[in-house]
């Protein structure tokens, strides 16, 4: 490892507060910047597999998360903050079955099983805001302000407006909610205690490859980081990296939403809601999709709600990653040994975070994935279009 010999160090910290406001668990990470890092490797360290995972939001994090856990020596390469951009303004919400029918079907059921395995050992309903949702369906019309007939029994009771067509899509059994900024940040900061895992503030300049095979990445005005492997989880900014863009298209859609505080956040029961809702000037409906979390805020997405009751906390928008044949981009590049690609994964990057990372480490560490087949989400079926 060849790196400037300044030293300089950044702590970073949150405060999630998931059950009340007054509750307020504390969560820390160390981040060093790149100039501090040594070079020493001595004893068992030398004998770790040495893991570069470009890009801080929930993918990278995720596949640094089970590196480290598998024994890899791990360093994490942020160029801002970690889940600073879509991975901590997402929505969060988390569904088993929603995918069915297409090609991340299994990726999608694993990882939400594996949502639930890691909210048990991160304690993730008070650490990040884990809970299991009820999940309905409805449809509104603006200029609609009387609802034919009671209101139906299976719509949760702050919901009081003219709903019609209202639909169970979703169980306690089979949807379920994280806070994804808290979410990504506490599986960074349990590896960075408990692994070989250390975060560096850098910007990704290239990836050096030596007779075929990654041999160190260059940072921006930092220095070399030597490494036996490395994974590029770079989200919507993936195409920007020539060794990516040379081989297939990674492109952004922006995506709005807005944070609320309502009135009486402790009436909200954990239900989430998909509308379809018509405006009264008519055009195409929208599709605004509405999550209470346990903090008392309630995410919505894809629509701006009418003025009343409520504080607005943030409007925000982030860039989802999506690929030209919608399906992420999982595995090893071609021709190229050690270098691995993680991106692409659209609205459902919170998701399939964790079973994209486990089977990620499986892949660099044991050279192939057994938790889920990655053949379709090779990034080797572009080469035939070049």
């Amino acid at each position: 490892m060849k790196l400037l010999s300044s030293s300089s160090s950044i702590s970073i910290s949150f405060f999630p507060s998931l059950s009340a406001p007054s509750r307020k668990p504390s969560t820390r990470i160390s981040v060093r910047s790149s100039s501090s890092l040594s070079a020493t490797m001595e004893g068992a360290e030398e004998e770790k597999k040495r893991v570069i995972v470009c890009g801080g939001g929930v993918i990278g994090v995720c596949t640094a998360f089970f590196l480290a856990k598998k024994g890899a020596k791990v360093t994490l390469i942020e160029k801002s903050s970690i889940a600073c951009a879509a991975s901590g303004k997402a929505g969060g919400f988390l569904a088993l079955d929603r995918c069915d029918g297409r090609a991340i079907s299994k990726l999608a059921r694993t990882s939400f099983n594996l949502h639930r395995t890691l909210s048990l050992e991160l304690n993730g309903s008070e650490s990040y805001g884990y809970r299991p949702l009820d999940t309905r369906s409805l449809s509104i019309t603006e200029q609609d302000q009387t609802s034919s007939g009671s209101k139906s029994k299976i719509l949760p009771n702050w919901v009081d407006g003219p709903a019609r067509n209202p639909n169970t899509i979703g169980t306690v059994e089979t949807t379920a909610q994280v806070h994804p900024q808290f979410f990504t940040r506490t599986l960074l900061s349990f590896a960075v205690a408990n692994h070989d895992l250390e975060v560096v503030i850098g910007e990704l300049e290239r990836v050096e490859i030596d007779q075929g095979r990654v041999k160190s990445v260059v940072l921006k005005d930092k220095g070399v980081i030597e490494t036996d492997s490395v994974v590029l989880a770079l989200g919507p900014w993936s195409s920007r990296f020539s060794m990516i863009s040379s081989l297939f298209n990674v492109s952004a859609l922006k995506a709005h939403n807005i944070v609320l505080i309502p009135k009486d956040p402790t009436a909200i029961t954990p239900h989430a809601l998909f509308l379809t809702y018509k405006a009264a000037n008519g055009g195409v409906p929208m599709d605004p999709e509405v999550y209470p979390r346990p903090t008392g805020e309630v995410y919505v997405c894809g629509i701006r709600l009418k003025e009343g009751e409520v504080e607005v906390k943030a409007e925000q928008a982030s860039y989802l990653p999506l690929t030209d044949d919608d399906k992420p981009v999982i595995g090893e590049m071609p021709n190229v040994k050690g270098c691995y690609v993680a991106t692409g994964h659209s609205c459902w990057g919170i998701l399939n975070g964790p079973a994209t990372g486990a089977t990620m480490a499986e892949l660099v560490l044991d050279g192939v994935s057994s938790i889920v087949d990655l053949t379709p989400f090779s990034p080797a079926r572009f080469v035939k279009k070049y």
